[in-house]
């Protein structure tokens, strides 16, 4: 019976496969960089490093040729971050990306998407999509894609490789170690910016960000919601920030529902955009040049605002560290910090 069932799940996992066809042409020809997401409460606990060893294997066998494996959350640290890699992606003939994401079921999802060459990292269009239960039903799934296939990756890497990660904001020192140049386009500030008494701060909803944001949806927590729930969530979060900044912000205030250019935005006199990142609070200030040592604890995941100034590119901070949990919280505190007199 063992046996038996063996074989019916992997006539089922060749019929899943098959549905899917096989390995999309630009996978088959082009570097890959392979982007994991994994939830910390799946069971059983795997990192997303061991993943990325594991799965290697099975997507050389594929007729993949990946070259670097990066922890997402890393890259969707800020837009700023996340245009550093995309420039790094381009120097390094990125021809694709690959999406691994570990929900917390335990459910192991992969997707494959041409590299966008810009700092989208991926473009809003179908991508070739592969799952699992666990992670050898997907490594199984992988190597029967790969079968009677011809890849034109002669010579792709025997074991998974880890880059040292695009960071360090304004620190030199880390600039010098990567041999690349720092992770933001923009300058990190600890102050608060002049003139909000003047121009509107803008407050981006939901996917008014940018294209950029397509890449979250990726993250473990995001993939696969629907557009009902991501619409609810929409009106949630601008009734959150309204009663917020109602209670601690003075002046204008415009709420981006739709994406808009820089140019538009000045017209409309937005001069101020508040940004939101989420991630490791250690991570965090490292990317933004602060010392991460003074984390409270460095692992806890944690939202940070800041304004960006778009007529200057300047990254506004605060005066102090305010990161926190809850979202909430840290607009509070941050909104609250601004009113702190300039030395």
């Amino acid at each position: 019976m063992k046996y038996i069932a063996t074989l019916i799940c992997y006539l089922l996992l060749v019929i899943q496969t098959f549905g899917q066809s096989n390995a999309p042409s630009y996978f088959l020809d082009g570097r890959a960089v392979v982007l994991i997401s994994a939830a910390p409460t799946a069971r059983p606990p795997m990192s997303w490093t061991h993943m990325a060893k594991q799965v290697h294997p099975a997507l050389v066998e594929a007729g993949g040729d990946p070259v670097a494996y990066y922890e997402l959350e890393e890259l969707i640290l800020s837009e700023e971050v996340q245009t550093a890699y995309a420039q790094f992606f381009v120097r390094r003939h990125i021809g694709n990306i690959v999406l691994i994401t570990r929900k917390s079921s335990g459910e192991f999802v992969l997707n494959v998407l041409p590299f966008s060459q810009n700092n989208t990292i991926v473009n809003q269009q179908s991508a070739w999509t592969l799952s699992g239960k666990t992670i050898e039903e997907l490594e199984a799934a992988l190597e029967i894609a790969g079968q009677n296939t011809k890849s034109l990756n002669l010579m792709p890497l025997d074991m998974a490789t880890f880059p040292a990660p695009l960071v360090g904001g304004n620190s030199s020192a880390a600039s010098s170690k990567s041999g690349e140049s720092t992770a933001f386009s923009g300058k990190f500030i600890q102050k608060t910016p002049l003139n909000l008494d003047i121009f509107k701060l803008g407050v981006p909803l939901g996917g008014a960000s940018g294209e950029s944001a397509l890449l979250a949806t990726y993250r473990y927590d995001l993939y696969g919601k629907s557009a009902e729930a991501v619409e609810a969530a929409q009106k949630a979060e601008k009734a959150s920030l309204m009663s917020v900044f109602n209670a601690n912000y003075p002046y204008q205030v415009e709420y981006l529902d739709q994406i808009k250019t820089n140019k538009q935005l000045l017209a409309d006199k937005v001069q101020f955009v508040l940004m939101r990142v989420e991630g490791r609070e250690a991570d965090l200030m490292e990317s933004m040049g602060l010392d991460p040592s003074t984390a409270l604890d460095k692992d806890r995941i944690v939202v940070k605002y800041y304004i960006k100034l778009l007529v200057r590119d300047e990254l506004y901070l605060g005066p102090v560290w305010d990161a926190d949990p809850n979202g909430n919280t840290a607009l509070t505190k941050f909104l609250k910090n601004l009113e702190i007199p300039q030395k």
